[in-house]
């Protein structure tokens, strides 16, 4: 079983927050995508052997932006209504530990990109994306049986995507031989 750790865990002012919680992991999320350099991200991602089904570049986006939104407003749900002293002790321990799980998975979140674009690292990608996926299917099952059920819910989406984010870096990797250092990249992309 986790815990609530403080010195692991985004201030609860944020999570109490509605603008705040929707907006960070938003705003982090594009920071980081941007600092990826997103054309020549584009251009690698087209390079590299993909599995069947790989959504266009332009997608991805979009789907981060919006899920992004989807679990900052169920992280700010689940703290902000979990943590009202008037919830039972177990209720308010439940989305205080949610509340660290919840940072937790953002920071993994945050350095996948930069491990698979920048670093070329498809097996450290895939691990991260892994505990991802672990981590938030149960913050949506901690969440939704525990302190609210929308907030919950709200993960599943999120979780959706994981895994298939798990299908594209893991076959990615293994049909580039889990090596991305040499593949050549088209300029002209």
């Amino acid at each position: 079983m986790t815990t609530y750790i403080p010195q692991l865990t985004l201030p609860e002012a944020i999570f109490n927050s509605m603008p705040a919680s929707i907006l960070l992991p938003v705003a982090l999320g594009t920071a980081v995508g941007y600092s990826t350099r997103p054309k020549e991200t584009q251009r690698q991602y087209l390079a590299w052997k993909q599995p069947p089904l790989r959504p266009p570049p332009y997608v991805f986006g979009p789907v981060w932006t919006a899920l992004y939104g989807m679990m900052g407003y169920a992280a700010y749900r689940a703290v902000h209504l979990g943590t009202s002293p008037l919830n039972s002790p177990s209720t308010i321990a439940a989305a205080r530990t949610g509340a660290t799980l919840y940072t937790v998975q953002l920071a993994l979140n945050l350095v996948w990109m930069p491990l698979f674009f920048r670093l070329k690292r498809p097996i450290a990608a895939t691990v991260d994306v892994v505990a991802l996926l672990g981590i938030n299917s149960y913050l949506a099952y901690l969440w939704g049986t525990k302190v609210d059920s929308t907030a919950g819910w709200l993960m599943v989406p999120y979780c959706v995507w994981l895994s298939f984010a798990t299908y594209l870096s893991a076959g990615t990797g293994y049909l580039n031989n889990w090596d991305l250092q040499d593949k050549v990249v088209r300029k002209d992309l």
